[in-house]
């Protein structure tokens, strides 16, 4: 009789802890070097809004946020990178994306960053 009292409802189940440790899944699309860009990861900030990064082609180049990035990314040491090497300076170059760390795995599992060194 109780149960017409209030009508039908189900009945609310807890979550055991198998379901809900469930490893988060990589993400389907990851931004990818055009053109010029290359994948890096940054070896040491030197002050203001640049750092050296070490590329995916060997090369350790001198980088920086343009004034259009600067509040967006925030870069530490060991953050993988994407840049846009300079035309007229190779050494040099802008730092236009940041991976997430989902996406880094993403990255390493596929080769991308097979030719960088973990030298930390």
């Amino acid at each position: 009789m109780e149960n017409d009292k209030f009508g039908d409802f189900e009945e609310i189940k807890e979550e055991t802890e198998e379901e809900t440790t469930e490893e988060p899944q990589a993400p389907a699309r990851i931004r990818m070097p055009r053109g010029k860009e290359q994948i890096g990861i940054i070896t040491q900030r030197l002050g203001g809004n640049r750092m050296d990064v070490l590329t995916t082609d060997g090369k350790t180049r001198n980088c920086r946020v343009p004034g259009r990035y600067r509040r967006r990314l925030w870069l530490r040491p060991r953050n993988i990178i994407l840049i846009v090497p300079w035309d007229l300076d190779d050494s040099k170059g802008d730092v236009i994306y940041k991976y997430k760390p989902l996406d880094e795995k993403t990255l390493r599992k596929k080769g991308f960053l097979d030719s960088l060194k973990d030298e930390f």
